[in-house]
């Protein structure tokens, strides 16, 4: 491009200190003037402002430093990392711009990446957190595993406890179990009704508030039972299992014969003598003397075939006991309680020995040195 003339030139003011002859432009004969150097052309500026740029901010487009002659259009010429000028073409942009949309594309995987990233962090947090709680439960049940079992000790006792005292109250206090039946076994010489009359009025009681202290008084009232079991079979049955006394002897008294258990009680009184037991003729006929007590020592000790034989017992203190067999009449000099089972067994033996008719007499007051004799 040429350059207009008067570019280089300074305009120079006119007035005061200058002289006549300079002002319109014309330099005065014999005044010195100041040699100005050339401007340099658009070009030059253009790449001073490029270097600048180049040096404040790298860019990876590698510009070109080939100069840029003078008489270069430089309007034409692009800028590069410059705003788009009027003189650009509509729709140009420059190489260094970002391609319409692609931002928003890559802002988008951005935002879906880190979102996902996000999820994943957060499941990971959740499983770590789900792990952590079971990891702790199960450390707490394994410390507390003692405690539990004694909770559970406790817990099942309570809950047994409860049944047990549930029954209880049903079994006490409910009509479901009470007595309606009584039965009576064991009697021989005693009537059954004459029993089951004397305990009826307990029918009606549960079977675990049955009075037994009035059920002894009532059965007191007979002499022959020696002794009495009660079974309570639920849901309304009593059994009264009894034991009647079995007579031992029989004493000759005013009122006729006594017959009498191995506790002196009085089974029955007939005026004829009882069959089936030995007569006791004592010194003192009372059931309670020492006689008696040794007398019946001596039958308890007998083998039953002897004592199925014993007629009769004589007895005038408790250190001379005499037995008398029947048949020939036979006899047996006992003499004391002392060693009265070993008394027993010698007796049997001297007996195998011997003509049951034969008229003897067995003496077995030393045991060790017995001795039979004839009658």
């Amino acid at each position: 491009m040429k350059r207009p003339e008067g570019f280089d030139r300074r305009a120079t003011p006119t007035g005061a200190g200058l002289p006549d002859d300079a002002v319109g432009g014309k330099p005065v004969e014999g005044t010195p003037t100041k040699r100005r150097r050339p401007l340099q052309g658009i070009g030059a500026r253009l790449r001073r402002s490029d270097a600048a740029k180049d040096a404040s901010t790298p860019s990876k487009v590698k510009r070109s430093r080939r100069p840029v002659a003078d008489d270069v259009d430089t309007d034409s010429i692009p800028v590069i990392g410059a705003p788009p000028s009027a003189a650009s073409p509509a729709g140009a942009r420059a190489s260094g711009d970002p391609v319409p949309g692609a931002s928003d594309r890559g802002g988008a995987k951005a935002a879906a990446s880190e979102k996902s990233t996000l999820r994943a962090a957060q499941r990971q947090a959740r499983r770590a957190a789900h792990e952590r709680r079971r990891f702790e439960k199960l450390e707490v049940r394994r410390f507390t595993r003692r405690s539990r079992h004694r909770r559970l000790a406790w817990l099942s006792a309570l809950v047994v406890t409860a049944l047990l005292g549930g029954l209880i109250a049903v079994a006490v206090y409910s009509p479901l179990l009470a007595l309606e039946e009584i039965e009576i076994t064991g009697t021989s010489r005693i009537s059954p009704d004459e029993v089951h009359a004397a305990v009826d009025g307990q029918l009606g009681t549960p079977l675990a508030l049955l009075d037994y202290g009035a059920l002894t008084d009532e059965l007191s009232a007979f002499p022959l039972i020696r002794s009495y079991v009660t079974e309570a079979v639920p849901p309304h049955t009593l059994i009264i299992h009894i034991a009647e006394r079995q007579p031992m002897a029989s004493l000759m008294t005013a009122s006729g014969y006594s017959l009498v258990d191995p506790a002196g009680v009085e089974i029955e009184l007939s005026e004829t003598r009882p069959a089936g037991v030995p007569l006791l003729e004592l010194a003192d006929p009372d059931a309670k003397g020492a006689a008696f007590e040794s007398v019946v020592s001596v039958l308890l000790a007998l083998p039953e075939p002897l004592l199925a034989r014993v007629d009769r017992v004589t007895a005038s203190t408790m250190d001379d006991v005499t037995l008398v067999f029947g048949g020939v009449g036979q006899r047996v000099v006992w003499g004391s309680v002392d060693r009265t089972p070993l008394k027993a067994r010698v007796l049997e033996k001297l007996v195998a020995l011997q003509d049951p008719n034969a008229l003897v007499e067995y003496d077995v007051t030393a045991p060790l040195s017995a001795v039979v004799r004839p009658g």
